[in-house]
């Protein structure tokens, strides 16, 4: 939005001299006002600066419009008859429209339209009678903005596509999957889902959702539902008033109070106590909160994802996640693969890490050794991109400054003890087990560990195990990995 004060007549003439045609398509200007001469007036006015036009009789007319006429600058009278000014911009925010609106409006009606420009993030407003060449001004300016918006939004799909979105890294094809999924999702109010082993970073997913939203300016708050015993928990979600149990000496706001306006992440769903998610699904469903102790209720508008490191699916079975919450939840699921299903990614992840090292500890490294590229890409990876985090900061606060060599990795580092006995090395491609091992578990681990020295290439690793790739993705299937 414009700040500050009006420009000066000899400054706006000034800044049209310098505008010329900049090349791209014209900019597109939609006018929305009930008064038949005052718009069409208006359109001859805008057109005659190079600009192209369409006018609606209303605030509905507008909002219909806009589906065959994709504005860059909304020009609109704030008083209309069927839907207003201030109406329409809050539909349009409810689809997902972000033009930069321009409000015309008469004197008495200057208190509502500053209102609604700090209110609903309207671009600027403008006293009738209008001066041609401060609107002229401001249309240019407005669709700057929405041009430069769109600018930013195309290099950063671009930067997806490298293998970037956020604190997400990754060019593999299933994180791109993933990055595809968050950019669907981000834009809309559906609550998702996001599932994956722990370590695999659904925090950092939660965040790419939240950034990429039109919350973004809004808070973000995480609550890890794991780490809290049942009564705790209900008042870090709902806050509680003073006097409400032992130890409540002040009134609290809980997190969906603090998240107003932006995004709740309910991190390990599955481990909230049931009796506290019949009470969340309450309020998914009615907007509302009511603190513990509290008389009234309290509306919040609030965008919620949940994340898990347990089957959904097993966690219904066992009675740890109510059927209605999970349904009221999983709008759209994003499932987030291990590391050891992307380890292709693990350059791209290192040097992400890599780079936040140096900033955390003033190191200087500049990057891995190919043999220690080679070596960490040949691990299983049971603490996923957590696990490559700390073995790689610990790597840094030793090595200070140049390549991370293997004298940098911890001494036992490619030796994990899977359940049932089963041991891999995974830097020696070696697979002993103990006594004991089921057939199966022996059989899951190879083939894990076939898949890892191969750097997941499936196709190579059904013919070392001498199987069908058919009979490969159906024991991933069956492993949940596939």
């Amino acid at each position: 939005m414009a700040k500050g004060r009006l420009p000066s007549e000899a400054h706006v003439d000034a800044t049209l001299e310098r505008m010329g045609n900049s090349g791209k398509a014209p900019v597109r200007v939609l006018i929305a006002d009930d008064e038949e001469n005052q718009r069409t007036g208006l359109s001859s006015m805008i057109r005659a600066w190079g600009f192209e036009t369409a006018m609606a009789a209303d605030g509905q007319e507008a909002l219909d419009l806009l589906s065959s006429f994709p504005a860059d600058v909304l020009l609109t009278d704030l008083m209309m008859p069927r839907m207003d000014g201030h109406e329409l911009l809050r539909r349009m925010a409810d689809q997902n429209l972000h033009i930069p609106a321009i409000f015309i409006t008469a004197f008495g009606n200057i208190e509502t339209a500053l209102e609604t420009v700090y209110d609903m993030g309207a671009f600027w407003f403008l006293e009738k009678p209008i001066q041609p060449r401060v609107l002229r001004i401001l249309i240019e300016r407005a669709a700057r903005e929405r041009r430069l918006a769109e600018e930013a939004e195309r290099l950063q799909r671009q930067l997806a596509y490298q293998g970037v979105l956020g604190d997400l890294a990754g060019s593999s094809e299933p994180m791109q999957q993933v990055f595809s999924l968050i950019r669907q999702v981000a834009p809309s109010k559906a609550a998702v889902l996001v599932t994956g082993e722990s370590g695999t970073g659904k925090e950092l997913v939660a965040r790419a959702i939240h950034a990429n939203s039109g919350r973004a300016g809004g808070p973000f708050v995480a609550i890890n539902c794991a780490a809290l015993p049942e009564t705790l928990m209900e008042s870090e979600l709902f806050g509680h008033e003073k006097g409400a149990f032992t130890g409540a000496v002040e009134r609290r706001a809980g997190c969906f109070e603090l998240a107003q306006g932006g995004t709740l992440l309910l991190d390990e769903l599955a481990e909230m106590p049931v009796g506290t998610q019949a009470k969340l699904l309450r309020v998914l469903e009615d907007s509302r909160v009511r603190r513990l102790g509290g008389k009234g209720e309290i509306e919040v508008d609030v965008r919620v994802i949940a994340s898990t490191n347990r089957d959904p699916a097993e966690a219904l079975r066992k009675g740890l996640l109510r059927e209605d919450l999970y349904y009221r939840l999983n709008v759209f699921g994003i499932w987030l693969p291990p590391l050891r299903q992307r380890l292709e990614d693990l350059p791209a992840l290192a040097e992400a890490i890599l780079r936040d090292m140096n900033a955390k500890h003033g190191t200087r490294v500049t990057g891995l050794e190919p043999e220690v590229v080679v070596f960490l890409q040949r691990s299983h990876w049971p603490g996923n991109v957590r696990e490559l985090r700390n073995v790689l900061e610990r790597a840094a606060i030793l090595s200070r400054e140049g390549n991370i060599t293997l004298k940098h990795l911890p001494a036992d580092f490619g030796k994990t003890v899977r359940p049932g006995g089963t041991e891999l090395h995974a830097a020696g491609e070696a697979l002993t087990l103990t006594v004991g091992t089921s057939v199966e578990e022996a059989e899951k681990s190879l083939i894990l560990l076939t898949l890892s020295h191969t750097k997941n290439n499936k196709t190579k690793a059904a013919e070392m195990l001498g199987i069908s790739l058919k009979t490969l993705f159906n024991k991933l299937k069956e492993y949940g990995t596939g």
